[in-house]
């Protein structure tokens, strides 16, 4: 496991640990949070870059070259 140092806003700080006591949050709680939010930010990010790349496609050739590849992905299955 990772130990990070951070430097965040007195605000967010009281925000999220006010959020985890009112909903019964413990020990460990807020590395748990954090977590979660950065993977959900990663998972966004990552998302948004991908949409920005294949915006100049046509939207109908992107699901088709989909439907081929997980229909290639299936007929390989046992």
């Amino acid at each position: 496991m990772t130990r990070w140092n951070l430097s965040i806003p007195e605000k967010t700080d009281r925000a999220v640990r006010t959020y985890l006591a009112r909903t019964g949050g413990k020990k460990g709680d807020l590395s748990r949070f954090v977590d979660e939010a950065v993977r959900r930010r990663v998972l966004d990010l990552t998302v948004r870059e991908i949409k920005d790349r294949n915006a100049r496609y046509d939207q109908q050739d992107i699901l088709h070259l989909i439907d081929e590849e997980v229909d290639a992905a299936r007929a390989g299955r046992p």
